[in-house]
């Protein structure tokens, strides 16, 4: 495991500094608070662009990456396959069965004189606002492709991107701070473990493959 967090320090590091500076934060503001700041800096064009790279925490987009895996790879698609698969019943369990009452932002100061900034059209819920889906999501896909990825230097872009992504679900208003903290650190994990463990898995059946064709000879 520890080599593991070695070999991508780039990625880890990276998330490692935004988790630690998000953290304090949180010590030293309220959630109000938080979103609030967020909120106050708006654009037209940070709307248009925040609405668009939400996706990258979209269940679509993670299909997408398992089947360009599948095509690179088998075992790349099948490891995909169960990182997203576990994280992705981690989020329904915590959001649905654990948290099913936690109010989204717009629930939450519905009856507030703030006068929040939200974008016109878009569908922002109610309730299951812990953890944030789109951000466990985005960190268990974008955590897997840096440790798949050869090229381990260019790590902190993915995690950029996953961060990006967390940022964005309470820019729109679909999140608290909260939310998308724990949603990184839930996405994190299961794909750590499911890439720790299903490698593991495959080196001992290698072992055991070439010690029976030893035992042929």
């Amino acid at each position: 495991m520890i080599d593991l967090f070695r070999k991508n320090r780039a990625f880890f590091l990276t998330y490692l500094v935004a988790l630690v500076g998000v953290g304090i934060l949180q010590l030293i503001y309220t959630k109000e608070e938080l979103i609030r700041w967020v909120n106050s800096y708006n654009a037209p064009w940070a709307d248009v662009f925040f609405d668009n790279a939400t996706y990258l925490g979209d269940g679509a987009f993670s299909f997408i990456i398992i089947a360009i895996l599948f095509i690179r790879s088998k075992w790349m698609g099948i490891l995909a396959s169960g990182s997203f698969a576990i994280s992705g019943l981690l989020s329904i369990f915590l959001k649905r069965v654990v948290f099913p009452h936690n109010l989204r932002p717009l629930k939450y100061f519905e009856h507030s004189d703030w006068e929040y900034h939200v974008l016109k059209g878009l569908d922002i819920h109610s309730y299951n606002s812990f953890p944030s889906g789109h951000t466990i999501t985005a960190f268990a896909v974008f955590s897997l492709l840096a440790m798949l990825d050869e090229r381990k230097g260019r790590g902190w872009a993915l995690a950029l991107l996953a961060i990006l992504v967390g940022y964005s679900r309470v820019y729109l208003f679909q999140h608290f701070v909260e939310d998308v903290y724990a949603g990184s650190i839930v996405g994190t994990l299961s794909t750590l473990l499911v890439f720790y463990y299903f490698n593991l898995w495959r080196e001992r059946r290698r072992l055991k493959e070439r010690t029976e064709s030893m035992g042929d000879l």
